[in-house]
C-alpha cells in the first residue's frame, strides 16, 4: 500500500509539471505575462508603499530621521545586490533546466542558490555590526543623522540573512512561474511592516527604533512564508541539503548569470551613496529631499519592473524549450505595457510633485530641493522600459556580457560620473540633473544593445 501511495504521489508530481511545462511554453503568451506580472507587480507595489509609508511615519519625528532612512536605503540595496546575485543566478539556469526537463538539475540551482544566500547574508550581518559607523559614514551620513541611522541599521543588518533569502527565494518561484506564491510571502510581510510602525513608532514610542524593529521582524516573516512553499511541495523544485552542489562549477555558474544583477544593485548602491555624500553638503534637508524623491519616483518604475519580472521566466523557459518565437513576442508585448504605465503615472507624479514630497516631509526646504529633482526625474523616466528590458532579456537567456552591459548603464556606469561632473560644475542643480541626465544616455545605448537581443531571437 505504501509503494502504491508512492507511485501516485509521482504520477500527481509528474502530472503537475507537464501541465507547468504546457503552460509556459504554448499557452497564449499575452495572457500568460499578464499572470506572472500580477503577482510580480502586486509584491513590488507593496513594498514600495511600505516605502513610502516608511519614510512617511519616520519624517514626522524630524529632519535627520528622514535622512537617516535614506542613508540606510542605500545600506539595503547591498543587500538586493547580493539577493538578486543569487537568486536571479539560480533562478534563470533553474528555468532552463525546467524547460530542458531536467528536474534533478533545476533543483541543485533551487538549492545551491538559497544556501549560498543565506551564507552570504549571515556574512553581510557580521560585517555591518563590526564597521557600523565607517560603514554609515560612507554611505553619506552626516554627524547629526549618524545617531539615528546607526539605531535604523542595527535592525535592518539582523534581518539581513532572513531578507536577502527572501528577495532570492521570490525570484526562484518567479523563474518557475509560480509567482503567486511569492507574492503571497513578500505582501505578508510588507503589510505586517506598514501595521507594525505606526503601533511601535507611536503607540510604544520607540520612534525610529520601531521602524527598524518593525522591519526586521516582517522579513522573517516573510521568509518563513516562503521557505514553506519550498518545503511543503507547492514548488516544482525543493530546497534541502542534499540537492546542494558541492561542485564549484555550479556556484560559479550561478554567480555569472546573477552577476548583472550584483553590479545593477551594487552601482545602485554606490550611486545612492554618492549622491547622499553629494547632498549632505547642503544639509539634512537635501538628504531628505533626494530620499523622498527615489520613494516616489520608484513607484511607477516599480509596475514596469514587475511587467519585466514577468516576462523573464517567459523568456528562460521558452529560451530552453528552443520556442524563441515566444520570446520575442513577449519582449514587445512587455515593453509596450511598460511604457504605457511609465506614461500614465509620470504625468501626477510631474504635476503634483510638491504636493507628494509633502506628505513624506512637511519642510519647506526638503519640499523646495524635491520638487524640481522628482519633476526632471518624472520627465526622463520614459526611457527607462527599453533600457530594463533589454537588460532583463539578456540575463534571463544566459547572456552575461551584454546583461552586465545593460545592467550597469542605468544604476551607475552613466550616473556615477554625470554626479560627478554636474554636482561640481552646476552645484545642488547639478545633483537633481545627474540622474534624469543618465537615464536619456542609458536609452540610446540600449537601442543598439536591443537590436543584439532581437537578432539572437531569430
Amino acid at each position: 500500500m505504501e509503494k502504491r501511495g508512492e507511485e501516485i504521489l509521482n504520477n500527481d508530481n509528474k502530472t503537475e509539471k507537464n501541465q507547468q511545462f504546457t503552460k509556459m511554453t504554448e499557452s497564449n503568451v499575452s495572457r500568460l505575462l499578464v499572470q506572472l506580472s500580477i503577482p510580480a507587480i502586486l509584491s513590488m507595489l507593496i513594498t514600495t508603499i511600505y516605502n513610502v509609508a516608511d519614510t512617511a511615519f519616520v519624517g514626522t519625528l524630524g529632519t535627520s530621521q528622514s535622512g537617516a532612512t535614506g542613508i540606510v536605503f542605500s545600506y539595503m540595496t547591498i543587500i538586493q545586490a547580493i539577493a538578486f546575485l543569487c537568486g536571479q543566478g539560480s533562478g534563470s539556469l533553474m528555468s532552463r533546466a525546467l524547460g530542458k526537463k531536467e528536474t534533478r538539475l533545476a533543483m541543485e540551482y533551487t538549492s545551491t542558490g538559497f544556501f549560498l544566500i543565506f551564507g552570504m547574508g549571515l556574512v553581510l550581518e557580521l560585517l555591518t555590526f563590526l564597521f557600523m559607523d565607517p560603514l554609515l559614514r560612507l554611505l553619506g551620513s552626516t554627524e547629526t543623522i549618524l545617531p539615528y541611522a546607526r539605531t535604523y541599521i542595527t535592525f535592518i543588518a539582523i534581518g539581513a540573512p532572513f531578507y536577502a533569502s527572501s528577495l532570492a527565494m521570490n525570484n526562484l518561484l518567479r523563474y518557475e512561474g509560480k509567482a503567486k506564491l511569492g507574492t503571497v510571502g513578500m505582501m505578508a510581510g510588507a503589510l505586517l511592516n506598514i501595521g507594525l510602525d505606526p503601533l511601535l513608532m507611536m503607540v510604544f514610542k520607540m520612534g525610529i527604533a520601531g521602524a527598524g524593529l518593525a522591519t526586521a521582524f516582517s522579513q522573517i516573516v516573510s521568509f518563513c512564508i516562503l521557505l514553506y512553499m519550498f518545503l511543503s511541495g507547492k514548488t516544482q523544485t525543493r530546497i534541502s541539503i542534499k540537492y546542494w552542489a558541492h561542485e564549484s562549477s555550479m556556484v560559479w555558474d550561478i554567480l555569472a548569470t546573477g552577476s548583472p544583477s550584483l553590479i545593477r544593485q551594487g552601482l545602485g548602491g554606490v550611486s545612492g551613496m554618492l549622491l547622499n555624500r553629494c547632498a549632505a553638503v547642503y544639509g539634512d534637508a537635501a538628504v531628505a529631499a533626494f530620499s523622498c524623491v527615489s520613494r516616489i519616483s520608484f513607484f511607477a518604475l516599480s509596475i514596469a519592473i514587475g511587467i519585466g519580472q514577468g516576462f523573464q521566466p517567459i523568456s528562460s523557459f521558452n529560451y530552453g524549450a528552443n520556442k524563441k518565437d515566444r520570446v520575442r513576442k513577449a519582449f514587445w508585448i512587455a515593453l509596450t505595457g511598460e511604457e504605457i504605465v511609465i506614461i500614465v503615472l509620470s504625468i501626477p507624479m510631474f504635476v503634483f510633485a510638491p504636493q507628494l514630497i509633502r506628505v513624506l516631509r512637511d519642510d519647506v526646504e526638503v519640499i523646495e530641493i524635491g520638487t524640481r529633482a522628482l519633476r526632471l526625474l518624472s520627465a526622463c523616466q520614459l526611457c527607462m522600459p527599453l533600457t530594463m528590458m533589454v537588460e532583463m532579456g539578456f540575463q534571463s537567456i544566459g547572456m552575461k556580457v551584454e546583461a552586465i552591459i545593460g545592467s550597469s548603464l542605468r544604476s551607475g556606469l552613466l550616473l556615477i560620473p554625470s554626479l560627478l561632473i554636474l554636482s561640481e560644475t552646476r552645484g545642488l542643480a547639478g545633483i537633481q540633473e545627474a540622474q534624469p541626465v543618465s537615464f536619456v544616455l542609458s536609452f540610446v545605448v540600449a537601442i543598439f544593445l536591443c537590436r543584439i537581443y532581437m537578432k539572437k531571437m531569430r
